[in-house]
């Protein structure tokens, strides 16, 4: 056993145990004890880690499959025609007040359970956040995003979806394919 092995070159070189069993046998219990403390001792940071990693992605497939319901909730909203917010029409407003507090609402859960927007215009373009459609030229600084075609979300540290974007190439120059797609 390797343990033992180590026990025993390290009893053999101590003077005081050389000659006696009981203290060899004492060393090697003790270097054992050790052992078996520090493995308890890193099987508990590894339960405590994989717990905590639970509470903070447990709504993650929940919050997968809400995404799309505010991608329609949004959609919905600018496809209402401009003149429904001044319209004589009661029942027009009111629809459209009440799909703007549903998706309101959805926003500040998905902000109460640690799930964030990511993707603005104007951003840096990372890839670890972003999934970028086109490369184009334009007057924002390169690498900067143009437009966003659909918003990405983040649970605690984890992407759930990137934001689909357009980046800049900056002034003038032409498309490069260093962006990972």
């Amino acid at each position: 056993m390797g343990m033992s092995n180590d026990a025993n070159a390290t009893s053999n070189t101590d003077p005081e145990t050389e000659g006696n069993p009981f203290e060899t046998e004492l060393a090697k219990t003790r270097d054992e004890l050790l052992r078996a403390l520090a493995e308890i001792e890193n099987t508990r940071r590894r339960a405590d880690k994989q717990s905590q990693d639970a509470r903070n992605y447990a709504i993650d497939r929940f919050a997968r499959d809400l995404l799309p319901v505010a991608d329609t909730l949004t959609r919905a909203i600018a496809a209402a025609p401009p003149h429904w917010r001044e319209s004589a029409d009661e029942a027009s407003k009111n629809l459209l007040a009440g799909l703007e507090l549903t998706e309101r609402s959805l926003i500040e859960a998905f902000a109460r359970h640690g799930l964030k927007p990511v993707g603005k215009k104007g951003d840096r373009f990372d890839p670890n956040l972003h999934q970028a459609l086109a490369h184009v030229p334009g007057d924002a600084p390169a690498g900067s995003v143009l437009e966003v075609m659909q918003v990405g979300y983040v649970l605690a540290d984890r992407t759930l979806r990137p934001a689909i974007v357009s980046v800049s190439a900056g002034r003038g120059e032409s498309p490069s394919v260093d962006i990972k797609v």
